[in-house]
């Protein structure tokens, strides 16, 4: 992997849960990685949901693995990109070489 195609700044959220003064549990984003990534996998559909056009924009990341990226799990974190947030479909490991990791995401609606 050439360090000159990790270009693009990413950063990792991992869901939490908040209490507040009177015991309310509520779900929080909070950031957990920031790390520049080669963006790939361009690609995604257009669907219509109820009555409207939703675009299914995917992407995938590719970073150089550390300790912190190789703990992430899809169900328990998404990454943000241009303001844009994206939900982890899969994760991709290249054959556990340690080398690096690939998250193969959608976009999320709002």
């Amino acid at each position: 992997m050439h360090i000159s195609a990790l270009n693009q700044k990413i950063i990792f959220q991992k869901i939490g849960v908040v209490v507040d003064k009177i015991g309310n549990h509520t779900n929080s984003w909070n950031d957990y990685y920031t790390c520049y990534a080669t963006i790939s996998g361009e690609g995604g559909n257009e669907e219509a949901v109820v009555g409207q056009t939703v675009e299914n924009a995917e992407l995938c990341f590719t970073v150089r693995y550390c300790q912190k990226v190789s703990a992430i799990k899809s169900s328990e974190y998404r990454i943000i990109f241009n303001d844009e947030f994206y939900d982890i479909l899969a994760i991709d490991h290249f054959s556990y070489k340690k080398k690096a990791v690939k998250f193969k995401c959608r976009k999320a609606r709002r």
